[in-house]
């Protein structure tokens, strides 16, 4: 991580609400009580962040959370244990420096150390999420699924990273 960053806990809630509503394309929009409920049940939400303020985030959640995400409900009709990604987001100017990167791993260790040996996540195909298509497959994550979403309006890939233990 470059010099002057840290990871540290998801608190500034305007600077999250703003950092995810300029990628909810990729995403998906909240409004302050949904990340409040999100942030309460998480498993990891952290937040990188510099000299400007918020640069990047990630919010995990267990397979007991109590969550109607299709997404995250795809995973837990699957896997009885397991880590969700509900989102991580960097910002525009900060991409390319191993923030999300640094999120990821710091994910990895907190799951790891609980006993987690599954990381879940899911990437959009219909829009289409490239970065997040090769950021993840650097990581190791491979697709075990496919779902529409939202009546049609996104489809996305289901992606997994087992522990290699």
């Amino acid at each position: 991580m470059p010099p002057g960053f840290s990871i540290g806990p998801l608190d500034d809630l305007a600077a999250v609400l703003a950092l995810n509503a300029a990628n909810a394309t990729e995403t998906s929009l909240l409004d302050e009580g949904a990340l409040r409920a999100l942030i309460d049940q998480a498993f990891l939400a952290a937040a990188v962040t510099g000299p400007e303020g918020l640069a990047a985030f990630l919010i995990a959640l267990d397979q007991d959370a109590a969550y109607a995400s299709p997404n995250f409900r795809w995973f837990q009709a699957r896997y009885p244990r397991f880590v969700y990604v509900d989102r991580i987001v960097t910002a525009a100017g900060q991409r390319g420096r191993g923030l999300a990167r640094a999120l990821y791993e710091a994910l990895f260790a907190k799951a790891e150390a609980a006993g987690h040996d599954r990381i879940a996540c899911e990437v959009n195909i219909v829009p289409p999420n490239p970065g997040s298509d090769a950021f993840h497959a650097a990581l190791g994550f491979r697709e075990v699924g496919t779902a529409e979403i939202h009546g049609g309006a996104k489809t996305v890939r289901y992606l997994l990273r087992e522990a290699t233990r």
